[in-house]
C-alpha cells in the first residue's frame, strides 16, 4: 500500500534524523514539516520554487565578482536584492501569528513568513551560491549571518534583509530585553541546522498549545523528534503532554528516554518522581 503524503514526509524526516547536522538539507526538511502540516498543499510547486531560488542565487553570485570573492556585505546585499527585491519576500507584520507563516509551502505561496522561515530561504540561497551562512539565535529575533573573507554581515531577514551593525544589534537587544541590556558574548551564537528547523516547528507547537490543541502540539513534538531523536527537552515535553492526555504507557516511554539521555541533575530527579507516580497508576 502506498504511503500517504504525511507518511512520506515523516519517513523523510526520520531519514534526516540519522544524518550528521552538516548533511541535513535545511529547506528540504522544512518542506517535509510543511507537508505534514498542510497535506493538501502543492508541495511540488514549492519544491520547484526552491530549485529556482537556488539557480537564481548561483546567477547572483556570478553577477557580483566582489561578493563571490568574499565580501560579506556584498553577499548580504545580493541575497537581500534577490529574496526581498526581485522575489518579493517579506516579514508578515499584519498576521504574524498565522500558522501559515511557519509553513514553508505557504511562505513560498504567500511570499510572507516568520523570521526563521524567511531565514531558511536565505540559508538555502546562500548554500546554493557557495557562501557560508548560518542562523543566529538572537534574543527575541532570528537573524542570519553571511560569512566572507574578512568577517560576517548580519541580516535582519524579517526586515527585508537590512544589514545590522553593532549599534543596530544593541538597539534590537534593548527592544527585547530592556534599556539595561547590552551586547555580550554568545548573543550572536551560531545555530546548527537542526536548531533552526526545531525553532521553526516550535512556532507551530506553541500556537497549538495556546489554542489548547494538546493533541496537535504532541503530534508536532513527535515530528520534531523524528529530526532530532536525541533532543532530551522534546522527549520530556512529549512525555508530559502524553501524561496530560492520560496516555500513561506513552508518557513513561518518553520520560524514560529523557532520563536515559540526561540521567543526572535536578530535572532528571523530578522526572524520576513523575515516572514513579505513573508506574503506580498502572498497578
Amino acid at each position: 500500500m502506498a504511503m500517504t503524503p504525511q507518511e512520506e514526509a515523516r519517513a523523510a524526516l526520520s531519514a534526516n534524523g540519522l544524518l550528521p547536522d552538516v548533511e541535513v538539507d535545511l529547506a528540504a526538511a522544512a518542506l517535509q514539516f510543511a507537508r505534514i502540516d498542510a497535506p493538501d498543499a502543492d508541495w511540488r510547486a514549492a519544491e520547484a520554487a526552491l530549485s529556482d531560488l537556488a539557480r537564481d542565487a548561483v546567477a547572483a553570485a556570478t553577477a557580483d565578482p566582489a561578493a563571490d570573492a568574499g565580501d560579506a556585505e556584498r553577499r548580504r546585499r545580493a541575497l537581500a536584492d534577490l529574496l526581498h527585491g526581485r522575489l518579493g519576500y517579506a516579514g508578515d507584520t499584519e498576521t504574524y501569528d498565522d500558522p501559515a507563516n511557519a509553513n514553508l509551502i505557504r511562505v513560498v505561496e504567500r511570499r510572507r513568513g516568520l523570521p526563521v522561515a524567511l531565514g531558511i530561504l536565505w540559508l538555502h540561497a546562500a548554500e546554493a551560491a557557495g557562501w557560508a551562512a548560518y542562523g543566529i539565535d538572537f534574543p527575541g529575533h532570528f537573524l542570519v549571518a553571511v560569512e566572507g573573507e574578512r568577517g560576517q554581515a548580519v541580516a535582519d531577514v524579517f526586515g527585508g534583509g537590512t544589514g545590522l551593525q553593532a549599534p543596530d544589534l544593541r538597539a534590537l537587544l534593548k527592544r527585547f530585553e530592556g534599556e539595561k541590556a547590552e551586547l555580550r558574548p554568545g548573543v550572536l551564537r551560531r545555530m546548527e541546522k537542526r536548531e533552526v528547523l526545531l525553532r521553526l516547528q516550535n512556532n507551530l507547537k506553541l500556537r497549538r498549545l495556546r489554542a489548547r490543541d494538546l493533541e496537535g502540539a504532541l503530534g508536532c513534538a513527535e515530528d520534531m523528534l523524528r529530526l532530532a531523536p536525541d533532543h532530551v527537552g522534546l522527549w520530556r515535553e512529549a512525555g508530559l503532554m502524553n501524561q496530560r492526555l492520560d496516555r500513561i504507557g506513552a508518557a513513561l516511554a518518553c520520560l524514560d528516554r529523557a532520563i536515559e539521555l540526561e540521567p543526572t541533575g535536578e530535572t532528571a530527579s523530578r522526572l524520576r518522581a513523575v515516572v514513579e507516580e505513573l508506574r503506580h497508576r498502572l498497578n
